[in-house]
């Protein structure tokens, strides 16, 4: 298992996997198609982001993206994995790849909008709920998560 740099390779495979990880939750098709631009991830994403691929035995499990907020706060943008793959660990070998990466560059703060389903697992992760950010499907809020973090400044 490794986690390495997404190319712009990546792109449609990225977004299929985001699609299947995504429609996991239950999801209708139709839902689906109304997130289709929140669901792509294209060329121009990769190069903008920090996007980074977790593969076992040649196949992508699962993937992260952060952006820059400041010098000293980054945005956990997406962490989607492959249905197959959720539930059985691999969602915090990437948290934990994810935040010790950041930590390395010496951001202080991460911040995340939260799939609903998801808020425990990141709860579990030290995050907190410090907002709610009303989606697209009425009634269903984000919740707004934040992490503080001792950066390492390793400038390895």
């Amino acid at each position: 298992m490794k986690i390495e740099k997404a190319q712009n390779v990546d792109a449609i495979d990225l977004t299929e996997l985001t699609i299947h990880s995504k429609s996991y939750w239950g999801y209708s098709l139709e839902q689906i198609a109304q997130w289709k631009d929140d669901l792509t991830i294209s060329v121009e994403y990769i190069n903008q982001a920090e996007v980074y691929k977790l593969i076992k035995e040649n196949q992508l499990v699962g993937y992260y993206s952060y952006l820059e907020l400041d010098n000293k706060k980054v945005k956990l943008d997406n962490i989607f994995l492959e249905p197959d793959f959720i539930g059985k660990g691999y969602g915090k070998v990437m948290m934990n790849h994810f935040i010790q990466h950041v930590k390395d560059k010496g951001y202080e703060r991460i911040e995340l909008e939260s799939e609903p389903n998801a808020e425990k697992f990141y709860q579990n992760l030290g995050f907190k709920v410090i907002g709610r950010l009303e989606s697209s499907i009425k009634n269903r809020f984000l919740p707004i998560m934040e992490l503080e973090i001792k950066p390492t400044y390793n400038t390895v």
